[in-house]
């Protein structure tokens, strides 16, 4: 991965992509689904006359991928892949032992 200034980057694993990346990549989506949407509006007007099943299903296409289209570029950024847990387990203590009996005076592994 490169930047502009020609430095490499590295990535850290389980980060999210940078902001700019995100924006990007939500804008380039956007301009495909709007481009298959414009060429099917155009294939629909074209086959109209020609082929009219053919031209309804584009033209349902283009009617529709708009929503589709914003949707998809208003998703968010993407989910963060799980991290490694920074909590550490203490050490495990060991119980304490029962007190003396109370009616002879003896503790439990004493006979």
């Amino acid at each position: 991965m490169r930047k502009h200034g020609g430095t490499e980057v590295f990535r850290i694993t389980g980060a999210r992509q940078g902001l700019a990346e995100d924006v990007r990549g939500r804008q380039r989506r956007y301009v495909v689904s709007m481009s298959i949407r414009t060429v099917s509006v155009i294939l629909a007007a074209t086959l109209w006359n020609v082929e009219r099943p053919v031209a309804i299903v584009a033209l349902v296409l283009g009617a529709v991928l708009p929503y589709i289209a914003v949707v998809i570029a208003n998703a968010g950024r993407e989910n963060t892949p799980s991290l490694p847990s920074t909590f550490v387990a203490g050490p495990v203590r060991e119980a304490i032992a029962p007190g003396r009996d109370a009616r002879d005076g003896q503790g439990p592994h004493t006979q």
